[in-house]
């Protein structure tokens, strides 16, 4: 019977440093370790697993797949021990439960809030912490357990590695501009109408973009250039409501400005695209208590204000 591999937790964080930095002389000097000692632990570390974790040249090191698996795993038993320190933490001090969650721009919009106007009703002594950006921010930091799940878009086949995903409501993306927009008042807007006016558009691996690629891909023409790229919701809107630029996003978002006559869709020009809004867990972990009872109350929100429920794709069949 093979011996048992002992993976105690700093071996794997030295190689988790290692792969982060790139440079075995990098993560040393993040650990305050020497280069010989890092890379000593690391090398006992593959001679009892057997694998090669690193692969060495000239300018570095990267993670082989053995690491890369390995690596995934370790992230998990991060989490699982931030999570259990911060338990600890709320036992021994008799602190108020705690929740720590990302939201992204559509649903701190309306969402997210009511459903925490109606959790604070039934938990009153529970404290959040909300986390916001879009995606490229949030799921990272769910995978490292500092959020425990994500509100925003979620992928409607596959899962991203090592998280799983819990469909709530669909939202649909239009293109946005100012209500005096030179568009506004058209009735049939074309591809070849809306290349002529700057944008403002979130990074090209957002949901949202790739849609839009598609939607001039369809008419035969190249994607957009985006004049501005940003993460900013809000300074998305505020160049709408500055001159001539336009969006394509999640109607959800521009809710209020819409409501107020500020933003509005042009008319004519529709994408089939739709986006499912939901939570983002990391893979193989229950939803805490405090969790549950948000996702309760997003539910009894969602039904509130009208939002239509995601489909699973199996309820179609």
């Amino acid at each position: 019977m093979a011996k048992p591999v002992d993976l105690d937790l700093r071996r794997l964080r030295q190689l988790q440093a290692a792969v982060a930095e790139g440079s075995l002389t990098a993560a040393a000097a993040v650990l305050g370790l020497s280069q010989p000692t890092l890379s000593a632990g690391i090398r006992s570390l593959e001679t009892e697993l057997g694998v090669p974790l690193l692969e060495r040249h000239r300018h570095g090191v990267q993670p082989t797949r053995y690491a890369e698996l390995l690596l995934e795993r370790a992230r998990r038993i991060d989490a699982e021990l931030h999570a259990a320190a911060a338990e600890l933490q709320q036992l021994r001090h008799g602190d108020a439960a705690t929740l720590r969650i990302g939201c992204g721009p559509s649903e701190a919009t309306r969402l997210l809030p009511q459903a925490l106007v109606l959790l604070q009703q039934t938990q009153p002594q529970l404290r959040v912490f909300v986390e916001y950006g879009l995606n490229e921010k949030l799921m990272p930091m769910v995978r490292l357990g500092e959020i425990e799940a994500a509100l925003s878009s979620v992928p409607r086949s596959a899962a991203h590695e090592g998280l799983q995903h819990e469909a709530l409501y669909t939202d649909q993306a239009l293109v946005i501009g100012r209500s005096e927009h030179p568009l506004a008042s058209k009735a049939q807007v074309t591809p070849a109408d809306l290349a002529r006016y700057p944008w403002v558009l979130a990074r090209r691996w957002e949901l949202e973009r790739r849609a839009l690629d598609d939607l001039f891909a369809q008419a035969g023409m190249a994607p957009l250039q985006a004049q501005v790229e940003t993460t900013s919701a809000v300074l998305m809107k505020t160049l709408l409501l500055s001159g001539d630029y336009l969006t394509f996003v999640p109607r959800e978002m521009v809710f209020w400005e819409e409501r107020a006559a500020l933003l509005r869709p042009l008319r004519g020009l529709r994408s089939p695209w739709e986006r499912q809004v939901g939570l983002t867990l990391a893979a193989g972990r229950e939803a805490s208590a405090p969790l549950q009872a948000l996702r309760d109350a997003l539910r009894i929100a969602g039904r509130r204000l009208g939002l239509r429920r995601a489909v699973r794709p199996d309820a179609a069949q």
